[in-house]
């Protein structure tokens, strides 16, 4: 077996490490940076905060984040770090700020568009600014993982892009930024955290290094996840909860994700379901198809390795902590027509679905569809 293993991001993980932001930015040797964050942030006065901490080491903001960010979103942020002459970036917020970060910093130094690398292929400039993460959330991974997730309303496309740009320099990890999480959030997040550690340990590309975080990872979040939801103020599964996202992000860094990832792209971008949401919808589904159709055995073996007596037995154990914490089990609400299910399936074939340790066929799709919609669905023979 061949592999690699790089993880270029300095990370810092602590309570209250957010109070080292200047040192760290220190280490740069950079001033004139800009803040990215989401404009609840601005509102709440954790932006305030933040550039406190900096001590005059920020001097611009940028708050007009989507919760899935678009192209022109990550164009007006480079214009603003143009004009404002910024040295350097920080992060703070979930994946979707870390999304249009890492994309803004580098288009920010060519004076292009992200659209022309957006589901292109285009490999992206070398020249970048340097990015401090800060997650607010457990979920993403986004702090030590090398892609931009990006949507286009014109073209109703959302792509990921992948460049050793988006590496940060450094992870400042503080599980207090997460005590006010909505419960949504933290449930959605935090089933993130899962499907990334499974898909992670499953996906084609799989290695050690990654197999033994993704098993620790998982194993958090099965233990943490519910009490973080219902007490947020527990210190102990915040604090674990952050550990296992960072970890997970390291999990699938590599690796890349596979099925549940690529399904619930179009159910985002077609229904609003939220990213974790989306992909937790479908992870137990493909837990049970994946190791009834493997051949190395991979996907029982990551199971036990988490106490579980088989795939299935994991996978009911997820359908169930999707019940404790409040997330969607199925489409029925949606009342799907038969056209809207073929839709999803052809844009469930998405490049992630080749990470996938068995072929996912539209066979599989349908059934997959007919299963959260309880519809009977079959593929039409030519």
């Amino acid at each position: 077996m061949d592999w690699n293993y790089q993880q270029p991001v300095k990370i810092i993980f602590g309570n209250g490490k957010l109070s080292e932001l200047k040192e760290v930015i220190t280490q740069l040797g950079e001033t004139d940076g800009i803040l990215i964050c989401s404009r609840s942030f601005r509102k709440s006065g954790l932006a305030d905060k933040v550039i406190a901490e900096a001590d005059g080491l920020l001097t611009a903001v940028y708050s007009d984040v989507s919760p899935n960010p678009e192209v022109s979103e990550v164009d007006a942020c480079a214009e603003l770090m143009r004009e404002n002459g910024s040295k350097f970036v920080v992060a703070l917020g979930g994946g979707s700020v870390m999304d249009l970060a890492k994309a803004a910093a580098t288009i920010a130094t060519v004076d292009e568009s992200i659209r022309l690398y957006h589901g292109t292929g285009e490999a992206l400039p070398e020249t970048f600014l340097p990015l401090i993460a800060v997650p607010t959330t457990s979920g993403t991974g986004s702090e030590v993982t090398s892609v931009s997730v990006l949507s286009d309303h014109a073209t109703g496309k959302k792509a990921p892009i992948f460049s050793p740009n988006f590496f940060p320099a450094y992870a400042v990890v503080d599980p207090e930024l997460t005590y006010t999480c909505p419960p949504t959030v933290t449930a959605c997040s935090g089933i993130d955290v899962l499907c990334q550690s499974i898909e992670g340990y499953w996906s084609v590309n799989h290695q050690p290094i990654c197999d033994a975080l993704a098993i620790h990872a998982a194993k958090l979040v099965f233990e943490y996840l519910q009490l973080a939801y219902t007490n947020p103020y527990d210190t102990t599964a915040r604090e674990k909860m952050a550990e296992a996202s960072v970890i997970a992000g390291l999990a699938f860094a590599l690796p890349k994700t596979t099925s549940s990832h690529a399904v619930s792209y179009p159910l985002t971008n077609l229904y609003g379901i939220p990213h974790g949401e989306a992909c937790g919808l479908t992870i137990d589904y493909f837990a049970k198809v994946n190791a009834q159709l493997e051949t190395d055995g991979r996907v029982t073996a990551f199971a036990k390795a988490l106490g579980f007596a088989d795939a299935a037995a994991m996978a009911e154990a997820i359908t169930a902590l999707k019940k404790q914490i409040g997330l969607r089990t199925d489409l029925v609400g949606l009342d799907l027509s038969d056209a809207q299910v073929d839709e999803l399936v052809q844009l469930s074939h998405h490049p992630n679905l080749d990470n996938n340790p068995v072929k996912i066929t539209d066979d599989i799709l349908y059934d997959l569809f007919g299963t959260l919609t309880k519809k009977d669905m079959y593929v039409e023979q030519p």
